[in-house]
């Protein structure tokens, strides 16, 4: 490959426009974004496939700026390529309501696949999108109707390759022999302390060797278009495994602080950039200038993107003809629909049925909704036989050539992998067509924070199977025990945590979950058994909480959620043979509660009498459903479960003592009972 002076330009261009974009904004980090100017040319104008004037095009090339810092770079580079990232839209960087935010977000800016910026996750979402195309690809290609071919490029910095996460997602891509991932590493020897000698000595291209990845080393990243050109085209071209290339850089490449780390965070002064442009061959009194050319050249390659799509849009049409029901199904599956009447297929139970563990209902509902939902992908981190995630006819996602699986299998087998099983889940969800889940014990969900994090700023469908939910585990102890992990998931917006306290409760959540197409939800299962409540059913744990015994003119009403739900009902049985009226109320999802109407909410936790919860963790948060909060006030204990219980008193014999001291002390009081949800600043008020 030849590159010519308009490829130079280019080149320069990014470079003078990226110093431009971060010092209009008097913010930003500059110094990657020019140090990687030529990489990124060669990649948007030379490689990557995708058409500016439809960037959902199912089978187009996927790219992910993990070191989401330098996304003044990538929304350059949208913007020559004529997505909806206007020159006015660059001017507005990292200003209020813009699309052009501090780090990408997905559903944000046109032509951003995931949401990066905390450092290591781009990488992890590249392996799922990555896993996303393999699994697609062995599901629905037949010979001579490629349909889903796309190949993820990611670039990385080496905070991304410091990260925890990106060696768990790194690993298991190269276990996977995922040929159709390209990671390029910006190795400029800077991070924000500085260089990289003072903590960061690793010999990275021996690392990715030994994860079983290909490795490229081109050492003038700042000029050699064509060793950029010439690697990355072997990394396109290797099949058997991805690659990763080494690229030699220079951070700030043309800045008078080029090569040091005041470049990276921080925006260049004006005379900087002055001899910036003069040295580029630029004007130094023009700002956000870009020659007519370099549109020209970038316009040219989205041209051919348009022309990709249209004859893949054929090949769908003919591929649909002659396979009607794949056709029909992968259709249905880029766009995003459920088939219809999925959902009968969720088991329902009433009283008279068995106690079983919410882990073990998870494992019926699993291997229902799997026969009827292909989309459904996913696996546990080295815990499938305590999960009970893999149903019965499932095949594993494994290279062929192990022979313990293939592609098309839509099990995955993670390993002890949390953070970097839930960042590729998000990617798995962001490439669309697949709704993955994820399975572990909720205590190691913590693990996973960032991505769980990640999942929900970036509106994606993921479920989290999180079995082992409370003391009620037992014998495992405090280490394993989740007394505050709920707090912190009930606290993340737009996430739904549930926790179902019976059978109608766990088909509920994944009805619920399964339906809410930019919501993520985590689903806190028990490892000991729950009985079948009476009046619970599908439809009103839906609602996210619910009256599951009513009573008129209650002295005590209990909200509680999950293992400790039945115990509620015992201690009401109790309390109502000493002449107290009990009012139960089940709440498995305070976040699908809270989107009900005023008026349900309120019947559901009117005032007139105190409520009291109970539940088995940390009572932070009860505050806005309850008057007082029983719970626990610090970590759980070793032991068998249900002597556990009893040591915290979270017994029929120790709720029903705390309810009979609350009604006690609010008739003493004799003040009227206000709901909790009453609030002078919500919009639940008097």
């Amino acid at each position: 490959m030849s590159f010519t002076q308009d490829d130079q330009h280019a080149v320069n261009t990014i470079r003078v426009l990226a110093a431009d974009v971060v010092a209009k904004a008097n913010s930003g980090h500059p110094g990657a974004p020019m140090g990687m100017a030529p990489v990124a040319h060669v990649l948007f104008s030379k490689f990557l496939r995708y058409n500016p004037k439809n960037s959902k095009w199912f089978n187009r090339d996927r790219f992910v700026l993990s070191n989401g810092h330098a996304c003044a770079l990538q929304y350059i580079l949208l913007h020559l390529a004529g997505y909806k990232v206007s020159m006015d839209d660059l001017k507005a960087f990292r200003q209020i309501d813009s699309i052009t935010p501090g780090h990408p977000e997905v559903g944000v800016t046109d032509g951003i696949e995931v949401t990066t910026g905390p450092l290591g996750q781009g990488i992890s979402n590249a392996v799922g999108l990555a896993m996303a195309q393999a699994h697609l690809g062995a599901a629905y290609n037949k010979d001579g109707f490629p349909l889903v071919t796309n190949k993820t490029y990611a670039f990385l910095g080496d905070g991304c390759l410091q990260e925890g996460v990106a060696s768990e997602a790194c690993s298991l891509a190269g276990h996977l022999q995922l040929g159709n991932l390209i990671a390029i590493y910006d190795d400029n020897k800077i991070t924000i302390d500085g260089d990289t000698a003072v903590s960061f000595t690793e010999d990275v291209e021996m690392r990715f060797r030994s994860y079983g990845w290909d490795v490229k080393h081109v050492e003038g990243g700042d000029s050699d278009l064509e060793a950029i050109y010439a690697a990355i085209k072997e990394a396109r071209d290797n099949a058997t495994k991805p690659t990763i290339i080494n690229l030699k850089t220079t951070i700030g490449f043309g800045s008078l602080k080029a090569g040091g780390h005041d470049v990276h965070g921080a925006p260049l002064k004006a005379d900087d950039i002055a001899q910036l442009k003069k040295k580029f061959g630029f004007d130094p009194e023009k700002k956000f200038d870009v020659p007519q050319t370099v549109y020209d050249l970038y316009h040219a390659k989205g041209a051919e993107g348009a022309k990709e799509e249209a004859e893949w849009e054929k090949t769908l049409a003919a591929y649909t003809e002659k396979y009607a029901q794949e056709g029909a199904e992968l259709k249905r599956r880029i766009a995003g629909e459920l088939p219809e009447g999925w959902e009968q297929v969720l088991p329902t139970f009433t009283p008279s049925d068995p106690a079983i563990a919410s882990r073990k209902l998870s494992e019926t509902i699993i291997n229902k909704i799997s026969g009827v939902l292909p989309e459904f992908f996913g696996g546990s981190a080295d815990l499938t036989g305590s999960n009970l995630t893999r149903w019965k006819d499932a095949v594993d996602f494994q290279p062929p050539s192990t022979n313990l699986g293939n592609y098309a299998g839509r099990y995955v087998r993670y390993g002890v992998r949390e953070h970097g099983m839930t960042a590729i889940a998000n990617g798995l969800a962001a490439y669309g067509g697949i709704i993955p889940f994820t399975a572990t014990f909720l205590n190691f969900v913590s693990y996973a924070a960032g991505a769980v994090r990640l999942s929900a700023l970036s509106h994606l469908r993921v479920l989290n199977i999180a079995t082992h939910d409370s003391i009620g585990l037992g014998e495992d102890g405090p280490t394993h025990q989740p007394v505050e992990t709920a707090a912190w998931l009930r606290a993340v917006p737009n996430l739904q945590f549930w926790r179902p306290a019976d059978g109608n409760e766990t088909s509920a959540a994944y009805l619920v979950a399964l339906k809410s197409a930019h919501t993520p939800s985590v689903f806190a299962l028990s490892r000991q058994n729950l009985p079948q409540l009476a009046g619970s059913t599908i439809e009103k744990a839906a609602r996210g909480g619910y009256v599951l015994e009513e009573v008129e003119n209650p002295d005590v009403q209990i909200v509680s959620t999950g293992s400790e739900v039945g115990l509620c009902v015992a201690a009401a049985k109790k309390l109502q043979d000493k002449g107290l009226k009990v009012r139960l109320v089940s709440l498995p999802c305070t976040q699908v509660f809270e989107g009900q109407d005023r008026a349900y909410k309120l019947s559901v936790l009117p005032s007139g009498a105190p409520i009291l919860s109970v539940e088995a963790y940390s009572t932070f948060g009860w505050g806005s459903y309850s008057h007082d909060h029983f719970g626990l006030k610090a970590w759980g204990a070793s032991g068998p479960y249900d002597k556990v219980y009893e040591k915290f008193e979270i017994t029929p014999d120790g709720i029903a003592q705390r309810a009979e001291k609350v009604a006690n002390f609010y008739k003493k009081r004799g003040q009227p009972v206000f709901s909790p949800l009453i609030s002078a600043l919500d919009d639940i008020s008097e």
